[in-house]
C-alpha cells in the first residue's frame, strides 16, 4: 500500500522568516572544487556569518571529519564567534551548497503540537555539473535520523535553491532550472508540479524564465525572485540594456506583475538593483542581491563591494521593517557561483 504524500498528511514548507530552530551549513573542504585557488579566503565569510547568526538562533556545521571540526572550531575562535551556539556533524559532503544538497524541512500542527519532517530531495549537482555528488546527496538522511523525524524521499532531483514559498501555499520557480532535461528529463510540467504539491504542501505554483548570467544551477530563482511575506515579493531587474540579463530579468518582472498568491490577490513587487559586473579570471559571476538569507530577527544580505550595496540593503530594510537588515561582503564567496542563500538552510521550530 502506497504511504500518503506529506500533504496528505498535513505537512507543509514554512516560509523562511517563520520563526527557526537553527541554520545549517556544510563546511566548503580545501580540496573542493567550489573554490579553486582562493579556499583561504572563504572562511572568514563563513565567521562573519556565522557571529550573527549565533546571536538569533543555533548554527549546525556538517564537517568531513574530527580534524576539520576543530580546524573550524578554531577559525571561528580566531574571528571572535562564540561557540556556545555551534554545533559540529560529522556528515560529510564534497562541496559547501547545503541550500540545494540539504534536507528541506516540513512541518504541521497537530491538536496543538508542531511536528516536524524531512524531504529527500534527490541531489545530482545540477545536472551531474561536479561528481562526484553521492555523500552531498547523503545529507538530508542524516539530518532526519539525528533529529529522529520522518524522512519523504520523492526519488526525483530537486534543489532547494530553485525554490522559494510564501508558507500559505504558494511556490516560485523557474523554467530554466526545473524543466531543464539535465534534471528530471521523464517528467512533464504537470508531473513536476504535482510533486511539488505532494511533498512541499503547496497548492499554487508561479513558473519565473530565466536565470542571471553565471548562474552554474540553470537558473536559482534565489538569485532572481523572493517572497519577504505572504503577498510580497522582491526580484532583481538590470536597468542596462546593454547588459545580458536585462533582458530575462525584464521579462520575468513583466510574469510577476501579472501573478497572484494562491488566493488570486496580485502580487505586490519590489524592485532590487543588479550590482554591477563582477568577473574572476575572465568568469562572470552570478552576483545578485536576491540571494539573502532570513534568520530569527534579521536578514543577511550579500553585499559586492559596489555602489549599489547600500541601495539594495536599503530596499531590504523596508519589505523587512521588523528584522535588522545586515550587509556583509560576500565577494570572496561568490567566486563559487553562490552567496549566502545557497550555503545555508534554515531548520523551523
Amino acid at each position: 500500500m502506497k504511504s500518503p504524500t506529506p500533504a496528505a498528511s498535513g505537512y507543509r514548507m514554512p516560509a523562511e522568516w517563520e520563526p527557526h530552530v537553527g541554520t545549517w551549513f556544510s563546511w566548503p573542504r580545501p580540496e573542493g572544487i567550489s573554490f579553486p585557488g582562493k579556499y583561504d579566503t572563504v572562511p572568514p565569510v563563513y565567521a562573519a556569518l556565522i557571529r550573527h547568526l549565533v546571536a538569533v538562533e543555533e548554527v549546525h556545521i556538517n564537517v568531513w571529519n574530527r580534524e576539520m571540526e576543530e580546524w573550524v572550531r578554531g577559525l571561528l575562535r580566531q574571528h571572535q564567534t562564540p561557540l556556545e551556539r555551534v554545533h559540529f556533524h560529522h556528515f560529510p559532503a564534497y562541496e559547501p551548497w547545503c541550500r540545494d544538497h540539504g534536507p528541506i524541512f516540513l512541518v504541521r500542527d497537530q491538536d496543538g503540537v508542531r511536528e516536524r519532517a524531512v524531504v529527500d530531495w534527490g541531489y545530482n549537482a545540477w545536472g551531474g555539473k561536479y561528481p562526484p555528488f553521492d555523500l552531498d546527496d547523503a545529507v538530508p538522511q542524516h539530518v532526519a535520523r539525528f533529529r529522529n523525524l520522518p524522512l519523504f524521499s520523492p526519488g526525483i532531483v530537486m534543489e532547494g535553491g530553485s525554490l522559494d514559498v510564501n508558507g500559505c501555499g504558494t511556490l516560485l520557480t523557474t523554467e530554466a532550472c526545473l524543466l531543464n532535461p539535465n534534471r528530471n528529463p521523464d517528467l512533464t510540467r504537470t508531473e513536476i508540479e504535482q510533486y511539488l504539491r505532494d511533498f512541499l504542501g503547496v497548492r499554487h505554483i508561479l513558473w519565473l524564465g530565466d536565470g542571471i548570467v553565471g548562474d552554474d544551477t540553470d537558473g536559482h530563482v534565489d538569485d532572481l525572485t523572493r517572497f519577504v511575506d505572504p503577498t510580497t515579493v522582491v526580484t532583481v531587474v538590470e536597468n542596462d540594456p546593454t547588459d545580458a540579463n536585462f533582458e530575462p530579468l525584464k521579462e520575468n518582472s513583466e510574469r510577476l506583475k501579472r501573478m497572484t498568491d494562491q488566493d488570486g490577490r496580485p502580487l505586490r513587487v519590489l524592485e532590487l538593483p543588479m550590482p554591477g559586473l563582477l568577473e574572476h579570471e575572465g568568469q562572470r559571476l552570478p552576483a545578485s542581491y536576491a540571494n539573502f538569507y532570513i534568520a530569527n530577527g534579521i536578514v543577511l544580505v550579500p553585499t559586492y563591494r559596489d555602489p549599489k550595496d547600500a541601495v539594495a540593503v536599503a530596499v531590504l530594510q523596508k519589505a523587512f521593517p521588523d528584522r535588522r537588515v545586515i550587509g556583509l561582503d560576500s565577494t570572496e564567496l561568490i567566486w563559487g557561483l553562490g552567496s549566502f542563500h545557497c550555503i545555508s538552510q534554515q531548520e523551523p521550530e
